[in-house]
């Protein structure tokens, strides 16, 4: 942990599940709970990235290999995590890909597909999670957007979609769950600088347009989604809910 970094003692051994923390922002997400002390499991379909993660940090975390497009897979994979680090307090819906595609390829099988990828699995997670928050008596949920819709971008249409529809998931069940302590809020990362970012999309030209859009000239790690992760997960914003949280440093 950085020494500069806050320390959340409410996140000490509290349970958390986290969807797609095998790599990329979910991977810094995991890491940074396991810090902070709490109990953490996590959701991949990606048995190596999983395996290795679980390795680095000794062991100090659960995983489930799951694909989470597929609901049946996903209560088998929640029931088991939730069997190993008890009922969660603390949901992180992470899991998304952000795949370019051509409007005019969309395909009906395409479309209902991304929306199950980036979208449907947030709302089955949270139903797998909210019975135990409400038993415990509040619970913070934490799903991921993305300025990408923000910014009006073009080049793949049905995740911009999935990922509007996400703000709305959060505002309907925030105010559902809400009369149980439990916060619902969204966290909207702007251009993160995953490897897979970095592999894919990043070029000289790419930065150059990027920084030009943002108000600080930094760019964003996965680390500084994490922290704002964190802070929406403590009891530090107990009175937070139904919100958006950016992460894009002022991009616009």
């Amino acid at each position: 942990m950085q020494d500069n970094f806050a320390v959340y003692p409410s996140l000490k051994n509290m349970s958390v599940i986290v969807t797609g923390g095998a790599a990329g922002i979910g991977e810094q997400i995991v890491r940074a709970f396991v810090d902070q002390g709490a109990k953490v499991g996590f959701l991949d379909f990606d048995r190596d990235a999983s395996e290795k993660l679980y390795n680095d940090l000794n062991h100090r975390l659960d995983f489930e290999i799951c694909d989470l497009t597929q609901t049946d897979e996903l209560k088998i994979a929640f029931a088991a995590l939730k069997s190993k680090i008890g009922p969660p307090g603390v949901l992180v819906n992470n899991a998304a890909r952000d795949d370019r595609h051509k409007w005019e390829d969309v395909t009906s099988e395409y479309f209902d597909q991304r929306i199950a990828t980036n979208l449907k699995h947030q709302f089955f997670s949270i139903q797998a999670v909210a019975a135990d928050m409400i038993k415990r008596g509040g619970g913070s949920i934490v799903n991921l957007g993305s300025n990408s819709w923000w910014e009006a971008g073009g080049g793949f249409p049905v995740y911009a979609t999935s990922k509007a529809a996400i703000h709305g998931l959060t505002r309907t069940m925030a105010r559902d769950l809400g009369p149980h302590r439990i916060r619902v809020n969204t966290v909207v990362p702007g251009w993160i600088m995953t490897d897979r970012q970095k592999e894919l999309w990043v070029t000289e030209e790419s930065l150059r347009k990027h920084r030009e859009r943002q108000c600080l000239p930094d760019l964003i790690s996965p680390v500084h989604v994490a922290r704002m992760v964190l802070f929406l997960a403590s009891e530090d914003s107990s009175m937070c809910t139904a919100n958006n949280y950016m992460v894009e440093a002022g991009s616009i």
